[in-house]
């Protein structure tokens, strides 16, 4: 591949990002959601199933561990999330959506529905499944880091 076309793919998959999560974000909000920034929404793709301690986050979102201390505090001022003993180790906390932070997720996952809906009437069933296969095995586990 040319420098050229890195750049240009580059380009085209940042615009990709940065458009969708600006959707998802905007869809939140219409459900309701009001108060976020996509940040949070990052931080709950972590926290989501089975919480996460402040470090977990830290590293995720690739901050230091106080800006995702003061992170989790706001949500937890929001109502978002919540923090309960740490099952395996007594000195850590788990960080643990609430209901109305579930709701929020659920919320931003018919949001990422509706804004890839386009794409799928633009490609078809069939090329989604591949760009999702392929896209899957560049990156498989993430992070799914904001922009700050």
């Amino acid at each position: 591949m040319q420098n050229s076309e890195a750049m240009a793919l580059s380009a085209a998959l940042l615009a990709v990002a940065g458009e969708l999560t600006q959707r998802i974000h905007e869809g939140v909000v219409a459900r309701g959601f009001e108060g976020l920034r996509p940040a949070h929404g990052f931080a709950f793709t972590r926290l989501a199933p089975d919480g996460a301690t402040v470090t977990e986050l830290a590293a995720h979102l690739g901050v230091t561990k106080q800006g995702a201390s003061q992170l989790v505090d706001e949500l937890v001022r929001k109502g978002y999330v919540e923090r309960h003993p740490h099952p395996g180790d007594a000195r850590a906390r788990l960080i643990v959506l609430t209901e109305r932070g579930w709701a929020c997720t659920r919320a931003a996952e018919e949001s990422a529905a509706e804004a890839v809906r386009p794409w799928v009437e633009l490609l078809g069933e069939g090329e989604m499944g591949v760009l999702r296969e392929r896209l899957l095995r560049i990156a498989p586990y993430g992070p799914i880091r904001p922009t700050w």
